[in-house]
């Protein structure tokens, strides 16, 4: 049975997608900031002694590496911010300062929530891995879940978009689009799918 890794710094409806996949195998809801070189286990999995979302420090054995698929599912950062970032315990999660605010982030113009960083240690290449990462943009992930399917190798997805609709002050959320902006630009040019 296959297992499914959905990777994400949270408010990207990666627990949309892993409701959709538990019927094509085990889905574990990952957070770690940094995907391993090595891929491993999560959580108390085969003795391991962290947090349950996040990789443990234990290496999945080479030859059971084909019965793991990892996917990482990003979204606009503001967005994700909007639905995730005011809850202390996502950000623990997340491992970042679990007492980073939104309007530090903004009154400082600066990235506290690490959100580039964890968007480039999923999708850049930094050192050569022993499995794939699956990168996929949340906007298109409705409209292309067949190509999806296609490329896990499993049957059709039953995606429903549910969006977490927040109100924060207007002038807020103006100054994280100019702290965002080349990510989202970045974002905006990639494939709906793309393979690291």
């Amino acid at each position: 049975m296959k297992t499914f890794y959905i990777c994400s710094y949270g408010g990207c409806g990666s627990k949309n997608l892993s409701g959709a996949l538990v019927k094509y195998g085990k889905v574990r809801h990952v957070h770690s900031r940094c995907p391993p070189q090595e891929l491993e286990y999560c959580g108390n999995q085969a003795g391991g002694k962290c947090y349950g979302e996040w990789f443990n420090g234990i290496k999945i054995p080479d030859d059971q590496l084909d019965n793991y698929c990892v996917i990482y599912i990003y979204k606009n950062p503001v967005q994700a911010i909007l639905s995730r970032f005011r809850i202390p315990a996502h950000l623990e999660h997340i491992q970042t300062k679990k007492t980073t605010t939104m309007y530090e982030v903004v009154t400082k113009m600066e990235d506290l929530y690490g959100i580039n960083e964890f968007y480039n240690n999923y999708t850049q290449t930094l050192a050569k891995r022993n499995y794939k990462i699956h990168c996929i943009k949340y906007e298109d992930m409705f409209d292309k879940h067949d190509e999806l399917s296609k490329v896990l190798n499993i049957g059709p997805l039953q995606l429903v978009k549910k969006e977490t609709k927040r109100s924060p002050p207007q002038p807020m959320v103006d100054k994280l689009y100019i702290l965002y902006k080349d990510l989202l630009e970045t974002m905006e040019t990639n494939d709906f799918l793309f393979d690291n």
